[in-house]
């Protein structure tokens, strides 16, 4: 199958470098990035873009380099998608902003609709739209508590929720994203999670230990919420084994708990299917999505039963800002095109080259512990072929190795040694092969 419409002037989708990296553009703004911005919003890349659409990244000097990244699962439809630009384009020019309480509009109720439809779960349902993935997820334990009347929530080990301080006290990572902004909320709690390379636990196990952890630590008469990522995304794409995920849930219902999938990262076609929740069969009290959710405009939401959704009070949810009509317009463009141009089947193709890849590279490098992850939303853990200890600096080297030669690589983990690939859908297969050479050579000069 075709990989998604292009824009018409879209960029050629080709690697090339015509300055070093970064270019004396580059080199200006960023001095310039640097007298007027905090140093506590840092970059990976040193290059500032200038144009983005396809699998490729045109910087301000001219380079084109190659996107494993969609700005952290953002782009997944592709920067500039042509549906997404006509339909802020429209928006923009009929009103930009009312306040959805103030004055409500039609675009904000179409997403909710849509997110109803599209979630998990043949129940009713209802959705409430905010600007952020971490905003969100405040507002889904804002939900539990109304819901439950209890104040307990539990999230997992190398589990990330975000940079709010509610959120940083979820987030399980504490370098950079906790280090010296405490103290944080409280009423949080958490458990181990189902790690297969490193705890050898079959799901129903890894469960029973999590489980027998809350009852022991918390108490299910105290608990209103038990928040996971499906697939945990900046913890190092770890997926927990089979049965994990529904043994946690069949819990959570005996015990009066809301269940929170917390689908950020891992929501729209990225898994190779429209929710990661699907993969394991289960329907969550509640969803959390973002990121992909509107082709780069910011928009999150949460979305689940409607008893649970319907127990706050009347304006207890909201915000300014909340399902900004543009957003709103974007949103629906979005999943137009993943609908209309099936790319939940191209995810899954998107794993059958990156894997069948990425297996070669493994096949004669003991370095590499395991590849994971479904869909467009790969992982390459690294450790130490001795020991299996996790090799962060080896993770860095590559990754350095790759953006210094023009391809955009991120990586994650607690221990800092997962390669992470979170290429657009609208990359073209011989694009994405080129770059994932590229991530094997950086080994290679690493050996």
């Amino acid at each position: 199958m075709s990989v998604v419409e292009l824009a018409v002037d879209q960029l050629p989708q080709e690697r090339k470098l015509v300055t070093d990296l970064p270019g004396p553009k580059s080199v200006e703004l960023m001095a310039r990035k640097e007298a007027a911005v905090s140093t506590a919003v840092g970059n990976l890349m040193p290059v500032f873009a200038q144009k983005i659409n396809g699998g490729v990244v045109l910087d301000i000097d001219g380079n084109s380099l190659i996107d494993l990244g969609s700005g952290i699962a953002v782009t997944t439809v592709g920067s500039s998608a042509p549906r997404v630009v006509e339909a802020v384009q429209q928006q923009v020019a009929e009103f930009t902003h009312t306040c959805f309480m103030v004055t409500p509009y039609e675009p904000y109720v179409a997403v909710a609709e849509a997110l109803n439809r599209l979630t998990p779960g043949t129940f009713d349902k209802r959705t409430a739209l905010f600007n952020s993935g971490a905003e969100a997820v405040e507002n889904a334990v804002k939900i539990a508590r109304a819901a439950t009347g209890k104040t307990a929530v539990v999230a997992f080990d190398h589990g990330y929720h975000g940079r709010t301080n509610l959120t940083m006290g979820l987030t399980s990572k504490n370098v950079p994203y906790k280090d010296g902004f405490g103290p944080f909320a409280p009423e949080i709690y958490r458990a181990p999670m189902s790690y297969p390379l490193r705890d050898g636990l079959s799901g129903p196990e890894a469960a029973a230990r999590a489980i027998t952890t809350v009852e022991s630590q918390i108490g299910a008469n105290n608990l209103a919420a038990m928040i996971i990522e499906p697939i945990q995304g900046e913890g190092g794409f770890i997926e927990p084994a089979p049965g994990f995920l529904p043994a946690l849930l069949a819990w959570c219902r005996e015990n009066d708990v809301i269940f929170i999938a917390d689908e950020i990262q891992t929501g729209f076609a990225r898994t190779g299917a429209m929710f990661a929740c699907e993969n394991e069969g289960i329907e969550p009290d509640l969803i959390v999505t973002a990121k992909g959710i509107a082709g780069g405009l910011p928009l999150a939401a949460v979305t689940g039963r409607a008893d649970v959704m319907n127990s706050p009070k009347a304006g207890g949810l909201g915000g300014t800002y909340g399902g900004n009509p543009i957003a709103c317009a974007a949103a629906l463009a979005t999943i137009k095109t993943y609908e209309q141009d099936n790319l939940v089947e191209r995810a899954r193709e998107v794993e059958t080259v990156a894997k069948g890849r990425l297996q070669l590279w493994a096949d004669t490098d003991p370095r590499v512990g395991q590849i994971r992850g479904r869909g467009a939303m790969i992982a390459v853990e690294l450790v130490e072929p001795a020991t299996g200890k996790p090799d962060a600096k080896l993770t860095s080297s590559i990754a350095s190795y790759c953006r210094a030669r023009g391809v955009i690589v991120l990586s994650c983990g607690t221990f800092g040694n997962v390669l992470r690939f979170l290429p657009p859908l609208s990359i073209p297969n011989e694009l994405l092969l080129e770059g994932l050479a590229e991530v094997e050579a950086g080994a290679r000069a690493n050996a």
